[in-house]
């Protein structure tokens, strides 16, 4: 099978599509991070191409995002710039019946939170693999956190009965780091009982940037999925 007809590929294309499709002209535009939503700058750009768009504004969540906003011809601004955001659209790594997610796979969870909960509406992008009965069951919780406090910030997630383990680099020795300069803790958590309490928890220990806890943010769900070798985009309001 060639990575044309890859179905999975496909089907995030699929996503990415109709997500690009709310976009309206002259709207400020979140631009999330990850795989799927790559697609949907991708197709945004495209739009901008033809000429069925006019006048878009990008708000890159990462590095990541900027870079292909900038290969794809999206402009770009930054927050100190507008007033509002009339849409963000941003993957996640698990989303609940309650369209609550866990996200930070990617270690840009801090911007995408900032973005995301600024937006007037927002749009998550998934493949139906990511979504789950309770958070936490099969991701790892993401926490940033400033460097000088990693010791004392691990300590106090066990108490809160996570067990934190520090994200090493792959192909880099040493930590992650953050877009932002940080290092990031996967935090395994038994169960998730309250996603919104254990947000706050987190993110009231000092040293704590942000967690990827995204309780009450999300508007839309587009799940992706591939049936009979077709992929077929759902919503879950």
């Amino acid at each position: 099978m060639s990575a044309g007809t890859d179905p999975i590929k496909l089907m995030k294309q699929e996503v990415g599509k109709a997500a690009a499709n709310r976009v309206q002209s002259g709207m400020i535009v979140g631009l999330g991070t990850g795989s799927t939503t790559a697609y949907a700058i991708e197709f945004i750009g495209n739009r901008l191409k033809s000429g069925e768009l006019k006048d878009i504004i990008g708000i890159p969540t990462s590095f990541q995002a900027e870079v292909l906003a900038k290969k794809h011809g999206v402009p770009l601004t930054t927050l100190d710039a507008v007033d509002h955001i009339d849409i963000a659209i941003d993957g996640a790594d698990e989303v609940d019946p309650q369209k609550n997610l866990i996200k930070g796979g990617g270690a840009a969870h801090t911007r995408e939170k900032v973005v995301d909960a600024f937006a007037d509406q927002f749009i998550v992008v998934v493949d139906s693999g990511k979504l789950v009965e309770k958070l936490g069951s099969t991701f790892l919780l993401p926490v940033e956190v400033i460097p000088m406090a990693l010791a004392p910030t691990l300590r106090a997630i066990e108490k809160l009965g996570g067990k934190p383990e520090l994200r090493e680099g792959i192909r880099k020795a040493g930590p992650v780091i953050t877009d932002q300069g940080n290092f990031v803790i996967d935090v395994k958590f038994n169960t998730i009982e309250n996603p919104a309490e254990l947000e706050k928890a987190l993110n009231n220990i000092p040293g704590v940037l942000e967690n990827g806890l995204f309780v009450g943010v999300a508007d839309l769900i587009l799940v992706g999925e591939v049936q009979e070798g077709q992929p077929v985009v759902r919503e879950i309001q």
